[in-house]
């Protein structure tokens, strides 16, 4: 017999559906692509055409019984009705992060798809990649002993992308929503739940004016409402507690600074908005400080990946949930996690500019590593 796949189809053709369809479709094996639907049915029907699937109606791709998975692809604030529509229908769905963009809802469609016995998986899946998947390793391993501290420091230059994407000039589309869900998602993924939340968040400009040549509003002032700055203070459950910044009125390529400290060493990651790259170790090595002509870069070393998914692999978080679905296998890119997540990511929202201290009522397990 052949290789058991679950039919799938894809809601929304935007700029991120092409890496998903490419690897939907070529790369992960438990996965056959259908069909595709989008708001404007030109654009899906070009995908269609590019990938040789069908471009239909959501309604028509509700109606066909042969699918059984729906990958929404769609802007923050469209998830609540694609996601309700999906499970309304009886599909299990897995979505762009966040799951949705208001976590009231969110916590509805989590508590829906229980009722109906449904799986409901969320974005971001770069946590399965290799960079994190190897420090998920190093950390089981006690690499790094006893773990209690992490700092995250991350910039990007919302000039840029506000003038590029409408989407995040609309509610979800802040910088904590669209962004830090990245680092939080990587965080739960290592640490385990939060338990609360301190933060300042900033909002210094509420409006921009276009700056990319050829986009349809150049050289316009844009309302900007949306948050573009925090300074937050996360405590998880086991009391690691650490710093979070991110500063998106900077410069456009990521510096992103992310680590890990234990009383064996210092853990130093990557972006992890991205699959792969270097997962380094500086370890606590007193004999060696104590060399006069030891510098420090030369201890740190490169770990070794722990598993093929170094490039970009968006997707295979929709072939995780097929293999729940088909095999029954605990789902890593899961509902409760995204919710925890997506509640870690409000209480944030919460400090508003007071820089007040929120508890964190969700709590989810750490998903199972991915040799």
């Amino acid at each position: 017999m052949g290789q058991k796949k679950v039919c799938v189809g894809v809601v929304g053709a935007g700029a991120i559906s092409d890496i998903y369809l490419k690897n939907m479709i070529h790369r992960f094996e438990n996965l056959y692509v259908k069909s595709i639907c989008a708001a404007h049915l030109e654009s899906a029907q070009k995908k269609a055409q590019e990938y040789g699937i069908q471009a239909v109606t959501m309604e028509e791709m509700f109606d066909d019984p042969e699918i059984r998975m729906i990958v929404n692809l769609t802007p923050a604030h469209v998830h609540y009705s694609v996601i309700r529509a999906a499970l309304e229908h009886g599909r299990h769905i897995y979505t762009e992060k966040t799951l949705t963009d208001d976590i009231n809802k969110s916590a509805e469609l989590v508590r829906l798809a229980k009722e109906k016995g449904l799986y409901l998986g969320s974005a971001p899946d770069t946590f399965m990649g290799s960079a994190l998947q190897t420090a998920r390793s190093a950390i089981d391993s006690g690499m790094l002993g006893e773990i209690h501290s992490f700092a995250v420091s991350a910039n990007r230059n919302n000039d840029i992308l506000l003038s590029l994407f409408d989407f995040l000039r609309k509610p979800g589309g802040g910088i904590v929503c669209d962004y830090a869900v990245y680092y939080v998602t990587a965080l739960v993924s290592l640490l385990g739940p939060v338990a609360r939340v301190g933060s300042i968040v900033g909002y210094p400009y509420p409006t921009h004016v276009n700056c990319v040549p050829g986009t349809p509003l150049y050289g316009q002032t844009m309302d900007t409402p949306n948050e573009s700055q925090v300074n937050a203070v996360l405590q998880f459950e086991n009391d690691v507690t650490g710093t979070f910044h991110i500063d998106a009125d900077s410069v456009m390529e990521d510096q992103a600074y992310f680590t890990i400290y234990g009383t064996k060493g210092i853990l130093i990651l990557t972006d992890p908005n991205q699959f792969g790259g270097q997962v380094r170790f500086l370890p606590n090595s007193p004999e060696a400080s104590a060399l006069a002509d030891q510098r420090e870069s030369e201890k740190i070393c490169v770990l070794p990946a722990v598993n093929e998914y170094s490039d970009n692999s968006r997707g295979i978080g929709p072939s995780d949930l097929a293999d729940t679905i088909l095999n029954g296998t605990p789902l890593r890119p899961s509902a409760e996690m995204a919710y925890h997540v997506h509640e870690v990511l409000n209480a944030m929202l919460e400090g508003d500019t007071s820089g007040k201290f929120t508890d964190v009522r969700s709590s989810c397990v750490r998903p199972e590593p991915l040799r």
